[in-house]
């Protein structure tokens, strides 16, 4: 059955393999790391197959699946991440994602952003209102390795830290009024940001490389190494302050 808008689409799939990946969750029968494979691989499947029958010329780029070189000649091209923050899935907290998004000539439009283990789904093209930043801002951070930028920066803005699993729910959480500021050095592909810079920016927030640069997708390296996504007053400080780190 086809779904013929596009935003219905992007939400409609992330929402779904967000309950499939809870269903191979509680199944019992796996566990660790044998888990998350399960999760990615399944989630995949129901995505790229979903994908190619609902929008068979559009192309397509999944972290959990061969690339193919015909999306750099495509106008449209989905992006997707089945599980962003595989390792937190696996430990069964909160703060992992399901990313379906789309790139027109390289720029994130459109893109869903599902968050099972919160039963919520953002999506870019029905924005809502962000709650207003408190006195002391929170900048979300990677559990495991907190970028040095983002902690120098934090530390001048005097902003909390707040450690965080994967990129998806640290952009959402600005989003839901949880952070204010995501600040990110560490490198990352095209898949863990493009769905969740798409909501971003279609909910009135700032998104750019951390020298002020556009976040341009669909390209043939999908290495992406950095990126920052804030309110738009808090953009002009940060971006200073990134840049007098040197």
């Amino acid at each position: 059955m086809p779904i013929e808008n596009d935003g219905d689409l992007a939400a409609h799939l992330a929402e779904q393999a967000g309950k499939i990946l809870l269903q191979v969750r509680a199944s019992g029968v796996f566990g660790g790391k044998a888990l998350g494979k399960a999760g990615d691989q399944t989630a995949n499947q129901f995505l790229v197959h979903a994908l190619r029958e609902q929008r068979p010329d559009d192309g397509l780029l999944s972290e959990e699946e061969k690339d193919n070189a015909e999306r750099l000649a495509q106008s449209r091209v989905w992006i997707v991440d089945p599980v962003d923050g595989t390792r937190e899935y696996g430990e069964e907290r909160q703060d992992w994602a399901v990313h379906v998004g789309m790139a027109v000539d390289g720029q994130p439009v459109l893109g869903a952003v599902a968050l099972p283990g919160c039963d919520a789904v953002l999506r870019s093209d029905q924005p809502g209102e962000v709650p207003p930043a408190p006195e002391t801002l929170r900048m979300v951070v990677s559990r495991t390795r907190p970028a040095r930028e983002a902690t120098q920066v934090a530390k001048v803005l005097g902003a909390e830290l707040v450690p965080m699993g994967s990129a998806g729910a640290k952009a959402m959480a600005i989003l839901r009024g949880e952070a204010d500021i995501y600040l990110h050095s560490g490198g990352q592909y095209e898949w863990d940001s493009c769905a969740p810079v798409a909501v971003a920016l279609g909910w009135g927030l700032h998104a750019s490389r951390i020298d002020g640069s556009p976040l341009v997708y669909n390209q043939q390296d999908v290495y992406m190494p950095d990126l920052l996504i804030c309110r738009k007053e808090h953009a002009e400080r940060v971006l200073a302050e990134v840049a007098a780190l040197g």
